[in-house]
């Protein structure tokens, strides 16, 4: 029956972090439309990850599930055949994709395919008057546009970490299997290989992220922030003016271009606050900002900012949490 699908992928077997925020934002949505939520869960090897049950924990009735070799990571090809063919299957009023790295490839030509509307990077969803109303960023970060989509299907990418991950709220639901026509040979794009560099703290999950920009001078300047990031059991991150002068690698920049974080506190060192940088932060729970201008701009977001050179804060702050750990 028409409704809101979210399609939904596993991470290492499990229901991706994105993947629950979407069905937050479905039950939101639903709340006001009342016409169910159902999800399309793509990957390989699902039958024992447990992944559709937590689908129905959390209040998703209906879970297309499609189980492929070809459904593995970065082959957005197979993905985008998949999530069409549940989506011809279950034809939704909305539909939901996370914008990753995957999503983005998908959303704008799963929308094409199925003759429908378009939004994507969205970190608003909102039903006004009976009507779809989506947000999202504009202008580098600068404004935010409100959309209303009056297309039908409606497909609506989302910025990961703009919306909450929902309470569970368990239904009786069911899984039905879908036979997804998907010839690996036939795929436009494969992918060989996928590199994933090691942490501790993945940067997107962490609930404590410490950051540098330029004003740290230099890669030398991230031997600090990362002492202090490990210190406080966080992650590192970074504008991207380090990451374009090679000082860290790309896979850390937070903003507009980058990731989006949302942890509960963001420590900003030696970072101006430009709006591109700023879009990927903004909803963190506390934000702390360290920079030697008391004009920069990232004071204008912080709840607390401390003023002077991150060489002579930082130290001393170190040594006080583990003078506090060592009680």
């Amino acid at each position: 029956m028409p409704g809101i699908l979210v399609v939904a992928a596993t991470a290492e077997g499990a229901l991706s972090r994105s993947s629950l925020e979407l069905v937050g934002g479905a039950r939101a949505l639903d709340a006001s439309l009342g016409s169910g939520v159902s999800a399309a869960l793509l990957g390989h090897g699902l039958g024992s990850t447990g992944a559709a049950e937590a689908l129905h924990q959390h209040g998703v009735a209906t879970v297309y599930r499609v189980d492929h070799p070809a459904l593995t990571a970065g082959q957005s090809d197979a993905y985008l055949a998949a999530a069409e063919q549940v989506a011809r299957t279950a034809k939704p009023d909305v539909v939901l994709v996370g914008a990753d790295t995957v999503g983005r490839e998908v959303a704008p030509r799963l929308a094409h395919r199925l003759a429908g509307a378009l939004v994507t990077e969205c970190t608003e969803l909102a039903v006004e008057g009976g009507a779809v109303v989506v947000r999202r960023q504009a202008y580098g970060g600068r404004a935010l546009a409100t959309l209303v989509v009056r297309g039908r299907p409606a497909v609506l990418s989302v910025k990961p970490r703009s919306l909450d991950a929902p309470e569970p709220a368990p239904v009786a639901g069911s899984v039905v299997d879908v036979d997804a026509q998907i010839d690996p040979n036939a795929l436009p794009t494969r992918v060989r290989e996928v590199l994933r560099e090691k942490s501790e703290v993945g940067l997107e999950d962490a609930q404590v992220v410490v950051s540098g920009g330029r004003g740290l001078g230099g890669p030398d300047g991230f031997k600090m922030i990362e002492e202090l990031a490990a210190m406080l059991g966080g992650a590192v991150g970074s504008s991207r003016p380090p990451a374009d002068a090679g000082w860290v690698p790309i896979s850390w920049q937070i903003g507009q271009t980058g990731k989006t974080v949302r942890p509960a506190l963001y420590v900003a060192v030696g970072i101006s606050g430009a709006t591109q940088h700023v879009a990927g932060m903004a909803g963190s729970r506390t934000i702390v900002a360290i920079n030697r201008d008391p004009e920069a701009p990232i004071f204008g977001v912080a709840h607390l900012g401390l003023v002077g050179d991150y060489r002579e804060i930082i130290p001393p702050l170190i040594a006080r949490i583990k003078e506090l750990k060592a009680r």
